[in-house]
């Protein structure tokens, strides 16, 4: 064999293990599909393919769109003082519920809106990219805030009374799922010992 031959064999495998490296690198990175898709988003996905009437592949190429602009987003943890400072009004807007359930909904929608911003997701002025970004890093939790952020900006006045402060009730208690993911609350924190009263 020729030094020749021996050098651009050398060259050629070189270049098929880097090829074969920087595959598995990018399909590591990337979904691999519907399952995968499926797996992350979780509730968002059959959500998804609902909006689209059932058309997966629509559901899946908006999913991969969200997930490709908002992946690598690395969500900053809180200070301890602003966790805090989150955890006592999440606390007073539960308190607030008993004489006004409005109020409250309103004051759990503004402050799921602060706790995403303050955690680096994009600014509450835009809500939908913002709730894209939150079902990016929170898809098992961000129904709780699109169902308050809609109760909230609801007229008032619809439907019966009952009825309407039953589902701010609900909606309230699926928010705190995706209000404690954002502030970090631990099992000790005032929001999971004394706030569990909605």
């Amino acid at each position: 064999m020729s030094t020749g031959l021996i050098i651009a064999l050398i060259v050629i495998g070189a270049v098929l293990v880097i090829a074969v490296a920087a595959f598995f690198a990018l399909r590591a990175r990337r979904p691999h599909g519907g399952q995968d898709l499926r797996r992350r988003f979780g509730p968002e996905y059959d959500r998804a393919v609902a909006r689209h009437d059932g058309d997966t592949q629509a559901a899946e190429r908006e999913l991969a769109q969200r997930l490709e602009r908002h992946g690598d987003l690395h969500p900053e943890p809180l200070d301890p003082a602003r966790r805090e400072r989150f955890e006592a009004r999440w606390a007073a807007a539960q308190e607030l519920f008993v004489d006004a359930p409005r109020a409250a909904v309103s004051e759990a929608d503004h402050l799921l809106a602060e706790a995403a911003e303050a955690r680096g997701f994009p600014d509450s002025a835009h809500y939908d990219d913002q709730l894209s970004a939150l079902s990016v890093h929170h898809a098992h939790h961000v129904q709780g805030y699109r169902h308050v952020h809609r109760l909230a900006h609801a007229p008032d006045g619809q439907g019966a009374e009952r009825t309407a402060t039953e589902e701010m009730r609900e909606a309230m208690i699926e928010a705190r799922e995706l209000f404690e993911d954002l502030v970090g609350a631990g099992a000790g924190s005032a929001d999971k010992k004394g706030s569990r009263g909605i």
